[in-house]
């Protein structure tokens, strides 16, 4: 950077290089450069500071106010130099924006919140999380974006990473994530920024603000549809998604959308049988680490979680809440164009394929769609021959553990289920279901071909035989 020569408060600078003022024939009207430094400075000039000898009489006090805060300096080729840190500029307009960094100023204000920002533009694109415009839209996805900027989002269908690491192999999309990157794999030593409560350090101020956030519970970013807050203002947008109803990330190979671009990550690492969390006690592996966590409940048998009305024990919290609701009877989940309402958001999703016929996951190997994720997991299997679920008395395996816990029934004895009209008992409850038709008369299975219908699918099947062996 240039030698520096002369260090100067704001009001102390000469007229010229202070007040960029062009005095014309139409009284001294103030130039258009002076016209920008108010609205930078969100100063509203009278019509007493229309000329250049008023305008420090005015103003002054205000300058003198943030030269005490704030020094410039101009180097010895004529440039703005920032005496806080290596900036350097030929505008001052952008000098004095940038010293906003250090002194905290936010002049821009929302007049709907109590958000404010240094810049106007900065505001300009706060504005938008009011009026929910987005007019970019990616053609390959369907996402939208209320900046143009924020289609480099396209770079994740290009796979274009042009923000390269220098010190590494690393490569980013985004910029920010480069810079990130750097603070946090080659700053060792740097972590200015250390948590009083634990041993977290960081090289970013405002990530020490929102780490505290986990020690204070604070939330201070509100849901205006319902009670949720949240720790991250990301956060908070994701969750905002649930009362749009908007998804706009979508999986280029099957077409499933979803909410959480982390999800889009996550769903990504299915399609590439990328799973580099790996069981060190069995062949497990998954694509996601908290699946191994609780993969391995299985191998350590630690169920934590304890329902007080029956004693029910399970390795998650989550679970623990639904099955309190079969106790409370509780069923939350709403559907909107029926009466159906569930204890599991997952079943009331399921419930709305219903509705919509919406099938978005895909079997790549014969086409094969479902609503449901577990089913087309369970499907997959077909293809691949995997029975993950073992008896440990037999040779037996199944696709589902609830077939495997069906079959250790055979083991023990058991047969729980009971018929009320003839006492048959069974160990399956499938079985009492195909059995009570033999009661109601029940026949769900119909022939394409015919008129015939069966109690039971089996049954049904061997009939269409005999459509089979007609046919020349």
């Amino acid at each position: 950077m240039a030698e520096r020569s002369s260090e100067i408060a704001l009001d102390e600078l000469p007229s010229r290089s202070t007040h960029p003022v062009k005095e014309t024939n139409s009284g001294g009207t103030l130039d258009i450069e002076w016209q920008q430094l108010h609205e930078l400075k969100g100063i509203s000039c009278e019509e007493t500071c229309a000329t250049k000898s008023n305008h420090p009489l005015v103003h002054g006090r205000l300058e003198r106010a943030d030269a005490q805060e704030m020094k410039l300096i101009i180097t010895a080729d004529g440039r703005f130099a920032c005496t806080k840190c290596e900036y350097s500029t030929d505008v001052k307009s952008n000098m004095i924006k940038h010293t906003r960094k250090h002194t905290g100023e936010k002049p821009f204000k929302c007049q709907q919140c109590d958000y404010s920002a240094a810049q106007k533009c900065t505001l300009v694109r706060h504005m938008t999380t009011h009026t929910g415009d987005k007019p970019y839209m990616c053609g390959e996805c369907g996402y939208r974006a209320a900046f143009r900027s924020n289609l480099t989002h396209m770079r994740k269908h290009t796979g274009m990473k042009p923000y390269k690491c220098d010190q590494c192999d690393y490569s980013s999309t985004e910029k920010k994530a480069l810079s990130r990157h750097i603070s946090y794999k080659h700053t060792a030593g740097k972590k200015a920024y250390m948590c009083e409560e634990c041993e977290y350090r960081t090289v970013d101020r405002s990530d020490l603000i929102k780490h505290m956030r986990t020690h204070t519970g604070e939330r201070p970013y509100k849901c205006d549809q319902c009670d949720y807050s949240a720790a991250q203002k990301g956060t908070l947008n994701q969750h905002m998604y649930k009362h749009t109803g908007d998804k706009p990330y979508m999986c280029g190979e099957c077409g499933f959308r979803m909410a959480d671009r982390s999800h889009l990550s996550k769903h990504m690492k299915r399609h590439r049988s990328e799973k580099p969390y790996k069981c060190d006690q069995c062949n497990f592996s998954s694509a996601w680490k908290g699946n191994l966590d609780q993969h391995m409940l299985k191998h350590t048998g630690d169920k934590p979680y304890m329902c007080g009305e029956c004693g029910y024990r399970t390795a998650r919290k989550s679970h623990l809440s639904e099955h309190i609701r079969t106790h409370t009877g509780e069923r939350p989940y709403k559907c909107d164009q029926c009466d159906y309402s569930a204890a599991r958001k997952d079943n009331l999703d399921q419930h709305m394929a219903i509705h919509t016929g919406d099938k978005p996951l895909m079997c790549g190997e014969c086409g094969y769609r479902t609503a449901r994720r577990s089913l087309l997991t369970e499907h997959l299997m077909k293809h691949t021959g995997e029975k993950p679920y073992k008896c440990d008395q037999c040779n037996y395996s199944a696709v589902r553990k609830g077939n495997l816990d069906q079959h250790l029934l055979e083991h023990a004895g058991e047969k729980p289920y009971m018929c009320d009209e003839c006492g048959y008992r069974t160990g399956m409850k499938s079985h009492l279901s195909s059995h009570m038709r033999i009661h109601t008369g029940e026949k769900p299975y119909k022939c394409d071909q015919c008129e015939y219908s069966a109690a039971q699918k089996g049954t049904l099947h061997r009939h269409q035989a005999r459509h089979s062996a007609e046919k020349p």
